[in-house]
């Protein structure tokens, strides 16, 4: 019975079983996504190797960013939001759990996305790093003349001194000082802004007119709304008189007096000068994000000049002075990083050995990530979207964490060839360090050094949102999908090219580390300038080509927008289908604006409720009077072609070209703005579909298919390949085709090799970046910068074409 037992009884493992079988804690390898449904995921379900670079690829607007960044780094972050207490969390962004069945296998996700970094212009490069901090305490220690502590060169800390009592306490001593002194660096002139701004008066009133005849031409300062009655109804300035007869007390008054509470009109308000007023109001704001009236306002009736006290460096006198080996704070933010890194690593300085080699590696990232064209005291608001990632870069790349997941959006935006393999070594070294890296990619060079490929598709909206192919490089070039079949796609040189039918002459362009650059840009043709990051392109395009009646420029700026904003909004789209719906129902227009009268009452035409719950996370829930619909029952009621308002703004731009076509809903005006939509490939984007979730490359097509209605001769777009899959690029370069056809000149700041292969002219600038760029090293035809590889760029056009 016993040897029975024994004999059906497994075996227990030996010692050496034992030692090589995995542990438990080893086995969780995998980030298991299960039923994710975000936006337009269909109940998508993959597992990602941990530790791995896996590139997540597909048609633009296929779902990339919903699965990894509204899915898997949302939820990551949602979980760690939730580890801190009420209290903290009540500060936090609020985060709604996304629409997925099961994730396993998260761990601490890092976002580094192309979001621009601040656009305060007290936000510089060095101030967005470390590098800033690092150099402060550097000259406090080293500096000669010592003028105090670090902050005495921040350009963000005034300079404060106060007298009167004030209690010092250290330990159980309590001492008091009658006087109080703490040393900033900041320019008292600017305050660290270094620009000072000068009103023009003309822009602010017409003088001819009094009050009472409605002198103020500020926006929102219209006559009878309380702008204007603080002014008027005040009793300091006499309302009938015109300004230009006001007494020299009347004029400072009205422009110059200091806050003052009185009572003006019934009620008590605070009166105070019109100039100080218009500085808090309009000035301190970021002017980006002013609306477009606002912002024109601004752009007429403000001038910028550079600060005459510290002749734009910010700094105070005393933080100036202060030098290491006759370098300033103010002179070494001015360098070049690549110049700056030379010059930290010539310190010979024992007592700051361990800071100089932390500043030393910080720099040296810098110049690593192809940066080092940059400077420190560079405001970050002027960086592009892919710039900005790169600096975001330099925070993680020393960074002792290992075991985090590190997520990408297009590392490679704005990035020569040459530097895509530099930012590829940066992305494997993370990886290296244990690290899980997921990026969104489109170009095949950032694509072939994927551990693991995610392929998501078929098509775009509503025809994506499934996984067409899982696994390897040489698997997805083997697969029968959009990406597969693409990938090894490479455009051949135009045979023959358009003649130009006249030149856009450039004389003695010197914006930023241009170096008096002559060029002769052709009319009537497809033209790219090219060249390494930093070598002047954008300087060369924005800085000697001024947008104007004839120039229509389409850049990489964020398209600014509320939740409330969408397609139809943006693009003028909604007038027409608005005054359609209006005369065939024999209604007001305003019924049919979810931001105006035919709002549902209950969300305010929001389509979703927001709660928030005080300390804890709040959350969005849609909307149960409207089901989401955004209006009003009755105004549901009125139809046009069969068709409610809701549904029309649910429909993709394709069907609802077809709708606008003909029958009862025939609106030509409709039609125009929707043809230009599809022309730039945004067929399957919904007209309701809010900005806030468009994808970089879907916000920049759509402002260039509002500026195809522009009257302009000279096109000029810089990258419109970004956020393209390889399958659009031939899209984009058959619009590109038609502009050109059209009797346009087109003007493309670009690095992929297609639109270089197919352009009738190339102007290469280089040979390197910052102050080793700044020249024209090729003017030609594409086939001849192959032929000639004489440039970087020719070298990368020759590989990519097979020549």
């Amino acid at each position: 019975m016993n040897a029975k037992a024994g004999d059906t009884m497994s075996k227990a493992p030996s010692a050496d079983e034992q030692a090589s079988a995995p542990h438990a804690a080893d086995r969780h390898d995998l980030i298991r996504v299960h039923g994710a449904r975000e936006n337009n995921l269909k109940d998508v379900s993959i597992e990602i190797p941990k530790r791995r670079l896996t590139v997540f690829t597909g048609v633009s607007g296929s779902g990339k960013s919903s699965l990894v960044f509204d899915t898997i780094a949302a939820e990551s972050q949602r979980l760690i939001n939730e580890t801190y207490s009420s209290f903290v969390q009540g500060f936090m962004p609020t985060l709604a759990r996304p629409e997925v069945d099961v994730l396993e296998g998260l761990t601490t996700a890092i976002i580094v996305d192309q979001q621009r970094l601040g656009a305060d212009p007290r936000s510089t490069v060095g101030t967005a790093t470390d590098a800033n901090a690092m150099l402060r305490i550097l000259f406090s220690r080293l500096g000669e003349p010592h003028i105090g502590p670090p902050s005495a060169y921040a350009f963000n800390v005034p300079s404060v001194r106060a007298s009167g009592a004030i209690t010092v306490e250290r330990g159980s001593k309590k001492t008091e000082k009658a006087t109080f002194e703490r040393t900033g660096g900041m320019c008292p002139g600017c305050e660290g802004r270094g620009t000072v701004s000068d009103i023009d008066l003309t822009r602010l009133y017409d003088d001819t007119k009094s009050l009472a005849e409605g002198a103020l031409t500020i926006p929102g300062y219209t006559p009878g709304g309380w702008n204007y009655r603080l002014y008027s109804e005040s009793g300091l300035v006499d309302q009938d008189k015109p300004i230009r007869k006001y007494t020299k007390k009347e004029l400072a008054d009205f422009l110059h007096h200091e806050p003052v509470r009185m009572k003006i009109a019934g009620i008590n308000m605070t009166y105070e000068g019109l100039i100080p007023r218009i500085q808090k109001s309009f000035l301190a704001k970021d002017k980006e994000g002013m609306q477009p009236h606002i912002r024109a306002f601004v752009e007429r009736a403000v001038t910028f000049t550079t600060c005459p006290e510290c002749e734009g460096t910010r700094l105070s006198e005393g933080a100036r002075a202060s030098k290491i080996e006759r370098i300033s704070i103010a002179d070494a933010c001015a360098m070049q990083i690549s110049d700056l890194a030379a010059w930290v690593r010539g310190l010979d300085e024992p007592s700051a050995a361990p800071l100089l080699t932390a500043l030393q590696l910080t720099l040296d990232s810098f110049v690593e990530i192809g940066l080092g064209y940059l400077s420190l005291d560079r405001p970050s608001g002027t960086l592009s979207g892919g710039e900005a990632q790169r600096v975001k870069m330099i925070r993680h790349l020393g960074s002792s964490l290992t075991d985090v997941t590190y997520v990408f959006d297009e590392p490679t935006i704005g990035l020569h060839p040459h530097d895509i393999r530099r930012m590829n070594d940066l992305l494997l070294q993370l990886r290296d360090k244990g690290n899980t890296v997921l990026v969104v990619e489109h170009k095949p060079e950032a694509i072939a050094i994927a551990d693991h490929v995610v392929d998501l598709g078929p098509g775009a909206g509503t025809a994506g949102g499934t996984v067409c192919f899982e696994g390897t490089v040489d698997g997805l070039r083997g697969a029968d999908t959009v990406t597969g079949r693409h990938l090894d796609d490479r455009a051949a040189v135009k045979e023959s090219v358009r003649k130009p039918t006249g030149a856009l002459k450039i004389r003695g362009a010197s914006t930023h580390n241009l170096r008096d650059v002559d060029v002769d840009i052709p009319l009537g043709v497809l033209t790219v300038i090219t060249g390494v990051a930093g070598s002047g392109k954008s300087s060369l395009v924005h800085g000697s080509i001024p947008a104007g009646e004839e120039v229509v420029s389409v850049d990489q700026a964020a398209i600014r927008g509320s939740r409330r904003s969408n397609p139809a909004t943006y693009t003028g789209l909604l007038d027409p289908i608005r005054k359609a719906f209006a005369k065939a129902n024999g209604v007001k227009p305003a019924l049919f604006s979810a931001n105006s009268e035919g709002a549902c009452p209950t969300c305010n035409g929001a389509g979703v409720i927001y709660t928030d719950l005080g300390m804890m996370a709040g959350v969005s829930s849609t909307c149960e009077d409207c089901e989401g619909k955004r209006f009003q029952p009755s105004v549901l009621g009125y139809l046009l072609g069969g068709r409610d308002i809701s549904e029309v703004l649910a429909m993709p731009v394709t069907e609802a070209a077809e709708f606008f076509a003909s029958g009862e809903a025939h609106t030509p005006a409709a039609q125009r703005i929707l043809a230009r939509l599809a022309d730039v490939g945004l067929g399957y984007l919904s007209l309701g579909q809010p900005l806030t979730t468009l994808s970089g490359g879907e916000r920049q097509r759509l402002k260039l298919a509002t500026h195809m209605a522009d009257k302009g001769g000279v096109y000029v777009l810089d990258e419109p390949t970004t956020g393209l899959h390889l399958a659009d690029v031939e899209q984009l370069l058959g619009l590109l085709d038609r502009l050109v056809d059209s009797g346009k000149s087109v003007i493309v700041v670009e690095h992929h090799q297609a639109v270089m292969a197919h352009a009738d002219w190339i102007i290469d600038l280089g040979p390197g970046a910052g102050h080793d760029g700044g020249k024209i090293v090729f003017e030609g035809t594409p086939a001849d910068l192959v032929a000639t590889r004489s440039t970087l760029t020719g070298e990368h056009l020759a590989e990519y074409v097979g020549a």
